[in-house]
């Protein structure tokens, strides 16, 4: 809470009304004029790490109420949910919804609860992946503690690009009496992974490429030795449904994983020295594509930030079968169908290139919608089988410019392609590639002409242009 810039009016304005107290007299009690904290109230002046301290000592004030906007995952949270196609007529944008979350932050809380439990619950049932994913959001993909466990793990066991994977399988024999066995394809036909504790060993598949391999000793670390770290954050969590908690739990073992691999300072110095050059970090942290993208959304800690990506991983029918969002503010990722005018579609049959586009998202009124994205097949079995999905990344392009994987693209807006989230939510008129019509939107069937796409959606007025 050291930070000097919260703006936390309405939090402060209920707490000075729950003691009875004119702004007077909580001014007195807190040292500043009246007027300074009707500023502070109204959120023309953030909160100041004296006057919070003050706010502590004269009112036994828990300081994570002032940051009541964290529960909702903060403006990138409040955003993404407002962007929803059945909010679309309204035209809410960023603006308005940073107005509403600043003002009344409980009931925009109580929004974005009214709105989770409808979509987790639709048809009667909870959604565990979403309630997972929306936990994962209220924390902006960042969980501190872990990160400094990792850190220190790391620190500790001197890891480094040449010996991750040794050190990583001496930690298990030495600390936990476990040994590492590679076994054949036919031995473990349909599993990456086993933990025999009769024998005492870590079984591995063959066919687990190399990256994906120090991934899974790291993973069985986590579970070893941050066990009542990570039970802590799940009981603390929002969850109650089993299979959702056992997803988060199952989120927070690969988190501590890839930040033993990739420990926080480390990995940023790395990310700002190479200009974020996804190849080199990949080489240097013996880590796959996939677990350098998950890490680069992750960078969030406070005085030590990274640049905010999402990432996003697609199969070949444009389902999204990953989305972290981190601190984008990135809300392409929450439709159901992705455009096929994305890249992301055709790094299908450019296997294993890293393929760049700038992007301008049609719909995105609630969010940026000029990002810089990268696009890249993986293979979700960890090298076991045919490269099946397409990792996505992105960054706003107005902080793109230094990136290595930026030098031959053009991030002028005017030269970004414009793409919509899925056909049924995008209203972009003369799109070669449409599939469906816009939900909602009146067609024009003319019996005449038959134009180059099989939906007119136009309005009178647009068509006599």
């Amino acid at each position: 809470m050291s930070n000097s810039s919260i703006l936390a009016g309405p939090s402060l304005r209920r707490l000075r009304k729950r003691e009875g107290q004119t702004q007077a007299a909580m001014a007195a009690s807190l040292g500043i004029s009246p007027s300074y904290l009707n500023l502070i109230e109204r959120n023309q002046r953030p909160l100041s790490a004296r006057v919070l301290v003050r706010v502590i000592e004269q009112y036994d004030f828990d300081p994570r109420a002032l940051r009541e906007d964290e529960a909702i995952g903060g403006i990138d949270g409040l955003a993404r949910r407002l962007s929803d196609e059945r909010f679309s007529d309204l035209g809410i944008d960023r603006e308005e919804a940073n107005e509403f979350l600043a003002s009344a932050p409980q009931a925009a809380a109580a929004f974005a609860r009214l709105y989770d439990n409808a979509n987790m619950e639709a048809g009667g049932a909870t959604d565990p992946l979403l309630a997972s994913r929306l936990e994962i959001e209220r924390w902006r993909n960042h969980f501190a503690d872990l990160d400094h466990a990792a850190e220190g793990l790391a620190d500790e066991l001197r890891l480094s690009r040449g010996d991750i994977g040794s050190a990583l399988t001496e930690r298990l024999r030495e600390k936990h009496q476990l040994s590492v066995r590679i076994l054949p394809l036919e031995v473990m036909p349909e599993a990456l992974s086993r933990l025999d504790l009769h024998a005492r060993q870590l079984q591995l598949s063959e066919m687990l490429a190399h990256t994906s391999r120090n991934f899974q000793v790291a993973l069985q670390i986590a579970q070893l030795e941050q066990r009542e770290q990570i039970d802590a954050l799940v009981a603390g969590s929002q969850l109650t449904d089993r299979g959702a908690k056992q997803l988060f739990e199952r989120h927070l073992i690969a988190y501590f994983a890839a930040a033993l691999i990739m420990p926080y300072g480390r990995f940023l110095r790395a990310c700002e020295q190479t200009s974020y050059n996804v190849r080199i970090l990949q080489r240097r942290f013996s880590a796959s594509f996939e677990q350098v993208a998950h890490r680069l959304t992750t960078l969030q800690r406070v005085g030590q930030r990274g640049l905010p990506f999402f990432m996003g991983r697609v199969d070949r029918a444009g389902q999204f079968s990953k989305r972290f969002s981190g601190a984008s503010g990135a809300t392409l990722l929450e439709s159901d169908a992705s455009c096929p005018l994305w890249i992301v579609h055709e790094a299908f049959d450019r296997s294993g290139e890293l393929c760049a586009q700038a992007i301008k998202v049609e719909g995105a009124d609630a969010g940026p919608d000029h990002w810089l994205t990268f696009a890249q097949t993986v293979d979700g079995t960890g090298g076991v089988g045919e490269a099946s999905f397409v990792l996505v990344l992105g960054l706003e392009a107005r902080l793109a410019a230094d990136l290595a994987g930026a030098r031959d693209v053009n991030l002028e807006a005017d030269a970004a392609q414009p793409i919509g989230l899925g056909c049924a939510r995008c209203h972009r008129a003369g799109c070669r590639q449409r599939s469906l019509p816009p939900r909602g939107a009146p067609l024009h069937i003319d019996r005449i002409i038959r134009g180059v796409t099989p939906f007119d959606f136009r309005t009178l007025e647009e068509r006599e242009r």
